[in-house]
């Protein structure tokens, strides 16, 4: 704890002061090319205003507020739950997050708490890491004249409903010290949000549960607070964040029986964390000549079977056949190549591969 008192009352590095100046500030409206602009000169006064934070637990109420901005994900777009609400915070209190964030990452990376089947958000992880690691299982099962079966799980409102009391219970479980859990839980607790759209704004609300989805803690809070999901299971299970997939040979009655009890553990661990499968968006894929096709239940609810499901982007059919993948890219690349057709006089090679061109007529960032 001494060193990192030391380390607070040193100027933080520049570094953390590298914020996008394009970004949107917070509730505060203390905007990021201020803090870019004025680096040299503000960071000994934050870094005091982060020591004592830390040090006493305290977080002010400025980096407890968040303007909320729905962003648009798919189907119906006057339906409220086609959004994911994005938090914008204070830019002074995401760069003490920072500070924070690579405390408890050091200290997770260095004792392995995270398991090794979560990808989200994890050093030297991502949606291939994801892929790979379990498809490189399936098909080898597959290979070798297995049936299987794997349940896409989808957590529902995940980020939303962290129970903060049991995430700090988490927090200490897996070893931080208390200096730190405790600043966490403070900058947790009473926050306040309100959602902005189209120059209109709400009014403010208590949040009572959940981790701020936009934050820079957010995601690695819920890694540990979701990291003892794998508690007790006999199948295959890998994590990205909250995406899960749970999959296991399926050849005879009791390879089925495991199956089904793996999903048993995993309704009751929802139910212990207050937490809720999203079971309309819980789907099973039978992979193998032989499969028999297996029902699978969570709780009272049986599960639809799916001959293809999207996996983190990718379009996965359970005759591992990735001609659907290679058509939806194409259909893609074919409409951008319409969209040039339509604007672009000019064919000449200069217009077609100069990026600055291109890239903003077509909407692709740079």
């Amino acid at each position: 704890i001494k060193k990192k008192e030391r380390a607070f009352k040193k100027k933080p590095r520049i570094g953390y002061l590298q914020v996008d100046p394009s970004s949107f500030p917070g509730p505060d409206q203390l905007h990021p090319r201020v803090l870019k602009e004025l680096a040299e000169v503000i960071s000994e006064p934050l870094a005091i205003i982060f020591e004592s934070s830390w040090r006493t637990g305290e977080v002010p109420a400025d980096w407890r507020r968040a303007n909320v901005v729905p962003i648009f994900k798919k189907g119906k777009k006057n339906d409220p739950n086609k959004y994911r609400p994005v938090s914008l915070t204070s830019i002074p209190g995401k760069i003490l997050e920072k500070i924070i964030k690579e405390v408890v990452c050091k200290h997770l990376e260095t004792n392995a708490v995270i398991a090794n089947s979560q990808h989200g958000f994890t050093k030297n992880k991502s949606c291939q890491t994801n892929l790979i690691s379990f498809f490189d299982r399936v098909t080898s099962w597959v290979d070798t004249g297995n049936a299987v079966d794997v349940a896409y799980l989808d957590l529902s409102k995940a980020f939303d409903k962290v129970p903060h009391d049991l995430l700090a219970n988490k927090l200490v479980k897996c070893g931080l010290d208390k200096t730190t859990v405790r600043w966490i839980c403070n900058w947790l607790s009473e926050r306040t949000q309100r959602v902005l759209t189209n120059a209109s704004s709400s009014s403010w609300k208590e949040v009572t549960s959940g981790v701020p989805q936009g934050s820079v803690l957010g995601p690695v809070l819920f890694n540990i607070f979701i990291n003892d999901l794998d508690e007790g299971l006999e199948g295959t299970i890998i994590k990205f964040a909250d995406d899960t997939k749970l999959g296991g040979i399926a050849n005879t009655p009791e390879d089925r029986s495991r199956i089904q009890n793996d999903l048993d553990r995993l309704e009751r661990w929802a139910e212990t964390n207050k937490m809720k499968f999203n079971r309309d968006k819980c789907k099973i894929l039978h992979f193998g000549r032989k499969n028999g096709n297996q029902r699978y239940r969570m709780g009272d609810a049986w599960l639809d079977s799916s001959v293809c499901e999207k996996d983190l982007g990718v379009l996965m059919d359970n005759k591992l056949n990735m001609s659907q993948q290679c058509d939806a890219a194409a259909k893609k690349a074919n409409g951008i190549l319409a969209c040039i057709n339509r604007g672009i006089a000019s064919r000449s090679r200069e217009v077609m591969t100069t990026p600055g061109i291109l890239c903003p007529i077509l909407g692709i960032a740079v």
